[in-house]
């Protein structure tokens, strides 16, 4: 039997997510957290098979929380569940130690494949996704195309980037992330710098030139 933690801040999607594994055979929804503090506690005190992760969630990210279960439990498989496009942040999450990356779009066709995959020690990612994993594991030697200039940004950076390119100021994005406004002040600052931009509206168009704001936030 395939024992997996959910964790996502959403008591409905948790809700969803066990209705859709409720007939599965070798599957079991056998615990929920709803924040990165008590999904720790949970890996630590219990067995699991597999964590299935949101990627969005107050306080800790769904990168820092898989960098952690990875750090404690480097054989825990870590299926990313988000509603991110799986070309935006899949990358970063699998950089980060996740096994898998799901749209949440695509939950109800995809995710006991996902979840069995994992599980047995394999990866779950799309084609366009593997693509862009390669690319940055072999680099762009040889080729004239030069990586874009959100890759430099840290993962709450480029988080914070998002929020920002959605039209959110910097009091909403602390909320969001459970932050201080001067952390995310501060984050905005380093993001102007490594992109060379000067404004806010520079930092919009660019985001909407590369896609980024599609599904930003959740």
């Amino acid at each position: 039997m395939i024992r997996i933690l959910i964790v996502d801040d959403h008591a409905i999607l948790r809700a969803g997510l066990k209705h859709l594994l409720s007939e599965s055979v070798d599957i079991v929804v056998a615990g929920e957290a709803c924040n990165g503090v008590d999904a720790l506690a949970l890996a630590r005190s219990e067995t699991w098979e597999v964590v299935v992760l949101d990627m969005s969630m107050p306080g800790k990210s769904g990168i820092e929380l898989i960098k952690q279960i990875k750090m404690e439990h480097p054989r825990l498989p870590v299926l990313v569940l988000s509603m991110y496009a799986e070309d935006i942040y899949a990358v970063r999450a699998l950089r980060a130690g996740a096994s898998g990356y799901l749209c949440k779009d695509n939950a109800e066709q995809q995710l006991e494949q996902a979840i069995r995959k994992v599980a047995s020690g394999g990866l779950y990612i799309n084609p366009s996704v593997a693509e862009k994993l390669a690319v940055e594991v072999l680099g762009t030697a040889g080729t004239s195309t030069e990586a874009p200039l959100h890759t430099r940004l840290s993962d709450r950076e480029y988080e914070v980037l998002r929020y920002i390119a959605t039209g959110l100021g910097v009091t909403e994005i602390a909320n969001r992330l459970n932050l201080s406004v001067k952390t995310v002040s501060t984050h905005k600052t380093h993001v102007m710098q490594k992109m060379g931009l000067v404004n806010t509206a520079e930092l919009i168009q660019y985001a909407m030139k590369h896609d980024l704001v599609n599904q930003a936030g959740s």
